[in-house]
């Protein structure tokens, strides 16, 4: 049984002809926690437009200077927040199905093995078939 389906059906294409896209954080560069390296990924989402994007954290890094020196602007939970938004919305028009996976370097999640999954609660009602948080490790079973 697969993991998640679509609320429309995907394409009739063989499963082997799927694409999947799988990035790994951080998503910033190492001096700035402007996320422009997540703005050209989102950027290869929309123009490729893959089926399934597999998204591994860390998503706001423990280890970033920014962070490790308290010089962000707002909580690491809002932080967070605004980085997932900035994915989910971003990629609205791509209408790929999106996979969040911690990482023990996400600042803001529980810092335990086995991870459990990202909680986002105020994720908008049409976001949400295509929206996934698993746990690390997980199984993913795509078609």
């Amino acid at each position: 049984k697969p993991l998640f389906s679509s609320p429309k059906p995907l394409p009739s294409v063989p499963a082997e002809q799927r694409m999947v896209l799988v990035a790994c954080g951080p998503y910033t560069t190492s001096d700035s926690i402007a996320y422009d390296p997540l703005a050209d990924l989102i950027e290869v989402i929309v123009r490729d437009r893959p089926d399934v994007c597999v998204l591994f954290g860390p998503f706001l890094d423990a280890k970033h200077e920014q962070v490790e020196n308290c010089q962000l602007l707002g909580s690491f939970a809002e932080v967070f927040k605004l980085c997932l938004k900035t994915i989910v919305e971003g990629t609205r028009s791509a209408g790929s199905q999106l996979v969040f996976v911690p990482s023990l370097r996400d600042v803001h999640h529980d810092y335990v093995y086995p991870q459990p999954p990202f909680l986002l609660p105020d994720l908008p009602k049409d976001d949400k078939p295509r929206v996934h948080f698993v746990s690390e490790p997980c199984t993913l079973d795509i078609d």
